[in-house]
């Protein structure tokens, strides 16, 4: 990652205006209020609390549809929202999706649920429902999304605050997930195509590389529990600052994971800076752990996650040469 922070593409040129979303979230939460939690909704229902979240995938479903292949997208609707449950420390328990197309086509809606199926399946949840609207004069093609129930008893939440001192234990991610797509089509299809030969042996074309679904991080909840976590970031919209979402501190990362060959793709073929592609990209971590010193080593050999970091007093996130 070299290039000058003074050019190129940005993600809000592209079409999407981070701080400008964060601001009308922000207007529409003051109106409507609401239950307590940062990447899912908690309700205090007694003894445990019930969590939601919910989440769409995006502007990838406009490579699907290029690709003519919507069998990985219901995985990525799974995953940005069990993935944001797991990042409170919630178990995932069940979901619900909602498909709206301009258009009834058996072929696409089959695929979606191949994915949906798979990525429930993997996540360890149940599939209870869903809806398909038909709205020829509101949506263009279709759009995928879907609200996750979990359940937490209260001495399992994450307290969802680091501590200085701690340590930050990080997990591969698989790829671009579902966030920044935007931005990363842009890029691909600037004096080029979604079926251009992808230059590797993962995959035939660029837009296979683009497809490839988010990975799922259920998986770790008990051990991020076992470890005491304190508090968890899903590396989503937005990219690295989404560690600021664990406290107003400064986090020092200086071992995470490679970024994979799709986002060196899209940097070289967009020409964009440094800077923004961790402001919006995981750059190949793609959940991010702050847990006490002592107990960082147990769940690193307990998971396929490595220690990346630590957390200071202060404020932003430096890594790799880079002050987000």
């Amino acid at each position: 990652m070299t290039k000058d922070d003074s050019e190129g593409m940005t993600y809000a040129e592209a079409g999407v205006d981070i701080e400008a979303s964060e601001a009308a979230t922000a207007a529409l939460v003051a109106q409507v209020g609401g239950g307590s939690g940062d990447y899912a909704g908690l309700l205090d229902i007694g003894d445990r609390y019930l969590a939601l979240a919910t989440d769409g995938v995006g502007t990838k479903l406009l490579v699907a549809e290029a690709l003519g292949d919507y069998s990985t997208v219901g995985i990525d609707c799974i995953a940005m929202n069990a993935n944001d449950l797991v990042a409170a420390g919630v178990r995932p328990v069940a979901f619900v999706d909602y498909l709206a197309v301009d258009t009834p086509d058996e072929t696409f809606a089959e695929q979606v649920g191949q994915g949906l199926a798979a990525g429930a399946e993997e996540a360890d949840i149940e599939l209870v429902g869903g809806e398909t609207a038909v709205m020829p004069e509101v949506i263009n093609g279709l759009d995928l999304a879907g609200t996750c129930a979990g359940l937490g008893k209260k001495d399992a939440i994450f307290p969802g605050e680091a501590e200085p001192g701690d340590v930050l234990v990080g997990f591969p991610s698989s790829g671009i997930h579902s966030n920044g797509l935007t931005l990363a089509r842009k890029a691909a299809t600037t004096d080029g195509d979604y079926d251009d030969e992808w230059d590797g042996d993962e995959y035939e074309t660029v837009g296979e590389a683009l497809l490839e679904p988010t990975r799922l991080y259920t998986y770790l909840l008990d051990d991020l529990r076992a470890a005491e976590t304190h508090a968890a970031a899903h590396v989503t919209g937005g990219g690295w600052t989404n560690l600021e979402r664990m406290g107003e501190f400064h986090y020092v990362v200086d071992d995470a994971f490679d970024p994979q060959a799709v986002f060196e793709f899209v940097q070289k073929r967009g020409g964009i800076s440094d800077e923004e592609m961790h402001k919006t990209f995981n750059m190949g971590t793609g959940f991010v752990a702050a847990v006490p010193d002592a107990n960082a080593e147990a769940l690193v050999e307990a998971t396929d996650g490595r220690i990346i970091g630590r957390v200071e007093d202060g404020s932003g996130v430096s890594i790799r040469g880079l002050d987000l």
